[in-house]
């Protein structure tokens, strides 16, 4: 596995396979080709069908010179999210790459899928990673920082640092999100909305809601955010760790561990299956995003190995077959609610974890497998297409 710090990439919303890949894919194309006077790119796939919702053309546009933009919504490729970029000289073509968006702001250019760079992580799956901590008296982010360099700590502070960011921007905001939809931002109604007499069950959950929805409007506005795993489930972890900080008064160290726990569980899952909506539906994002959020919470609460194994399990085992199905291609309906619901569903499974974990029939390598399967095998409308579920049928029903 690479480096978590592949995982955790800090960028503009609102899709890090629609934006931040495709940024990046141009940014180094341009200096491959810095004689080249005009370009061309054509998408394919989900970046066909979603790109204009998701932002792809406009970051197309803001790096290449004179570039041409098309789009072939027919054509299978080797990967849902493909792009063919041409660099020209004069009128001549002098280059061409096929880049995939591979979910999470990560790409690959053809020809170099098989590239071990930058492999750091030896153990590919949950067991052997478990198996191994329990042989040496290892916590998981221990792992992790045995294996990531001696910067990876400070990357984590700028990780932290942006997702507070975010979640301060997100609930001091309001009004209507561009799009189209008409979707009010309503972070800030939530945070401050208190209720008389509330519970602390009603305000965890007010709260909790509210720092998720935080993030995800900053991330649907283009604002930056950190991928945990991906832009569309970026506001999962930063919800729960943010209330939890504020609930118990966690140290930054301790936060810390709690990413890298977390990063290490959405890196088994990116390794083993897949974190892009485009290839395996919402289940791939929101799903992943929230077995991350119950392993960061399970660290700090102090939780075994096999009690945070547990809560990821039963995480993503709730999310098997969650389509991808984004109203008009845009990063808001139903991905900002679904944002909060799996926030509190994390929460949820720590606490069946603290008391079940011993009666567990499911690994979470196994649940991690058929999440993989299940996607491949959802209809291609349900894949960040916009062409299935509440995508298809918002415009036939009456907006209430």
């Amino acid at each position: 596995m690479k480096s978590l710090k592949e995982l955790y990439r800090i960028g503009r919303g609102p899709s890090s396979s629609h934006t931040i890949g495709p940024e990046n894919a141009c940014k180094r194309f341009l200096r491959e080709n810095p004689t080249a006077t005009e370009f061309r790119v054509c998408l394919y796939g989900s970046l066909a069908k979603t790109g204009a919702g998701h932002g792809t053309t406009d970051v197309i546009d803001s790096i290449l010179p004179n570039v041409r933009i098309s789009f072939d919504t027919e054509k299978e490729m080797e990967h849902p999210n493909t792009m063919d970029l041409f660099a020209y000289k004069d009128g001549r073509e002098i280059a061409r790459d096929k880049v995939y968006s591979v979910g999470g702001g990560a790409i690959c250019f053809a020809g170099e899928e098989n590239s071990v760079d930058a492999e750091i992580y030896e153990r590919n799956s949950f067991s052997e990673i478990r198996a191994y901590c329990e042989e040496k008296g290892m916590r998981l982010c221990d792992y992790v920082f045995s294996r990531e360099d001696p910067s990876f700590r400070e990357y984590l502070i700028k990780v932290w640092r942006t997702m507070q960011d975010a979640v301060g921007r997100g609930i001091a905001r309001s009004g209507v999100l561009a799009g189209g939809l008409g979707v009010e931002r309503r972070a800030k109604v939530l945070y401050d909305g208190v209720l008389p007499d509330e519970s602390a069950e009603i305000r965890e959950n007010r709260l909790v809601c509210a720092y998720a929805f935080a993030v995800s409007e900053e991330n649907a506005s283009g604002g930056t955010i950190v991928t945990a795993p991906t832009c569309g489930a970026c506001g999962v972890l930063p919800a729960v760790l943010a209330y939890a900080k504020e609930r118990k008064k966690y140290t930054e160290e301790q936060i810390l561990n709690a990413l890298a726990t977390a990063g290490l569980i959405g890196n088994l899952i990116k390794t083993n299956a897949s974190i892009s909506g485009a290839e395996c539906g919402c289940q791939a994002e929101i799903g992943s995003a929230c077995c991350m959020a119950t392993a960061a919470l399970g660290e700090l609460q102090g939780l075994s190995i096999a009690q945070i194994e547990y809560a990821a399990e039963v995480a993503m085992e709730h999310h098997l077959g969650l389509t991808c199905d984004p109203i008009g291609g845009l990063v808001q309906i139903p991905c900002i609610e679904r944002n909060a619901v799996a926030a509190m569903r994390a929460i949820n499974a720590v606490s069946l974890a603290y008391f079940l974990s011993d009666s567990r029939k499911i690994s979470f390598d196994l649940v991690v497998k058929t999440m993989y399967e299940t996607g491949k095998d959802l209809r291609r409308g349900y894949r960040e297409t916009a062409e299935g579920g509440l995508a298809k049928l918002y415009k036939k029903t009456e907006n209430a």
